[in-house]
């Protein structure tokens, strides 16, 4: 059975660059005008403009959302990483609006996949499938799912990369960042061609399905002593640099376990942050990417099933050792270990004023003393987040420009708030604390 939603959302995907540049420029013509009406509006009122209000409106929202969905790739994928947040950075209605990108992407029409498929398998390839869904049952930036059965028996669920997405990764990156730009809410001095150049190399890797076949079958070596998560297998012989094979596995959405127990949530919860400590600390080999739509749920089995091994990167074992006396000083409250574990991670330079220096301080000093309090976080309670929010919003309006962080230190850090926002969004309590000890076997 196709999904009714995506089968809707049949949009073909624009492989040139100009196409791909019309989408950019459609949506920064729409939003500039949006901006001068409401800012003369504004002034109208004898109100002050402000540039973030102006842009983020509702309609402006929309807008973004719906040409990144058509145009997917790499525009998309940096427009879904806005899209995680709990409600705290965005209002909860922009925040909704945000979601499309995760939740309902536009998907090929089937002329369109059918011609992407006969460039990847042979002639006649066709006959060896006994069932092949044309509608996806998932739709992403990069790539769709189908479901698909062959004539053996075996049941698969096959990605399938959008045509030219690799080739538009450096246009795309490049027009978002004109994009960027033009919304003012970043400070001149941000150097943002830097994140987006690692940005730029990190979509390359992602696009590489040869690559993720082969993080996928490592991370199921990895984890067979997890019995708690499942990764599907890899189908070699259906596989290609464009299209992936897998096992299909059937699963609920994770973020839509909100009206289950405390006690599957927590248990939830608990093994995702093991997980991603045991990725840090054990492994060196971290999958970057914490989209909810990259877990489900087996609520026969209660498994976790792990899907989307693409942004998976390898850490260097000096940053983990830093993570690590990060981890120790701050349950150890030793403010002086925290504070060379802050810079030599790079979060403060030598450029950053004692000020900031003693702000950011007490943020990451705030975190530590919600987990020693009693161990257990309540991620219900967004009070924490909403301090944190508060105090990097200061930060920043009191000229607070961010050191350029290494690519990893990014991915790792967005890997924490993903899980962190998937707590939230499923009310978590969990004793935090009691993991740390536990994974890394360094704590009393």
């Amino acid at each position: 059975m196709g999904n009714k939603l995506l089968d809707e959302r049949l949009v073909a995907v624009p492989a040139g660059r100009l196409a791909r540049l019309g989408y950019i420029t459609t949506v920064t013509a729409s939003v500039a005008g949006s901006m001068a009406v409401g800012g003369m509006s504004q002034l109208v009122k004898r109100q002050r403009p402000v540039i973030k209000d102006l842009l983020l409106t509702p309609q402006n929202i929309f807008r973004i959302t719906e040409q990144l969905a058509k145009m997917r790739g790499a525009a998309m994928k940096i427009g879904q990483l806005v899209s995680m947040d709990a409600g705290i950075l965005l209002s909860p209605e922009l925040a909704q609006i945000m979601a499309r990108l995760r939740d309902n992407a536009y998907a090929m029409p089937p002329v369109q996949l059918k011609k992407v498929l006969n460039t990847q398998f042979q002639n006649s390839w066709l006959a060896s499938f006994k069932k092949f869904d044309v509608h996806p049952i998932a739709a992403a930036s990069i790539g769709q799912v189908h479901r698909a059965q062959l004539k053996d028996g075996r049941d698969l669920a096959i990605k399938v990369q959008y045509p030219g997405v690799t080739a538009s990764i450096d246009s795309d990156v490049a027009n978002v960042g004109v994009l960027i730009k033009m919304s003012g809410l970043l400070p001149k001095e941000f150097r943002l061609e830097t994140y987006l150049e690692e940005g730029r190399q990190q979509l390359h890797k992602e696009t590489d399905y040869v690559q993720e076949a082969s993080n996928l079958k490592k991370f199921k070596e990895l984890l067979k002593d997890a019995p708690q998560f499942v990764v599907p297998a890899v189908h070699a012989e259906w596989s290609t640099s464009n299209v992936l094979a897998m096992d299909y596995i059937a699963g609920t959405a994770i973020e839509d376990l909100d009206s289950e127990t405390q006690d599957v949530r927590d248990n939830l919860i608990i093994s995702l942050v093991e997980l991603l400590l045991r990725e840090l600390f054990d492994f060196g080999l971290m999958q970057t990417d914490p989209n909810f739509a990259n877990y489900q749920y087996k609520p026969d089995t209660k498994q976790i099933v792990l899907l989307d091994f693409g942004a998976v990167t390898q850490i260097d074992p000096d940053l983990i050792e830093k993570y690590k006396r990060l981890v120790f000083s701050g349950l150890s409250n030793d403010m002086g270990g925290l504070l060379n574990a802050i810079s030599s991670i790079g979060f403060i330079d030598a450029s950053t004023s004692i000020e900031h220096r003693g702000r950011i301080i007490r943020m990451v000093c705030s975190v530590f003393e919600a987990i020693l309090k009693d161990g257990t976080i309540n991620f219900k309670n967004l009070e924490l987040a909403e301090q944190l929010q508060a105090e990097g919003l200061a930060l920043l309006e009191d000229g607070f420009l961010p050191p350029v962080l290494p690519i990893d230190v990014l991915l790792i850090q967005r890997k924490f708030a993903g899980i962190f926002l998937l707590a939230t969004r499923l009310a978590a309590q969990v004793d935090i604390r009691k993991i740390l000890w536990k994974e890394t076997k360094m704590f009393p």
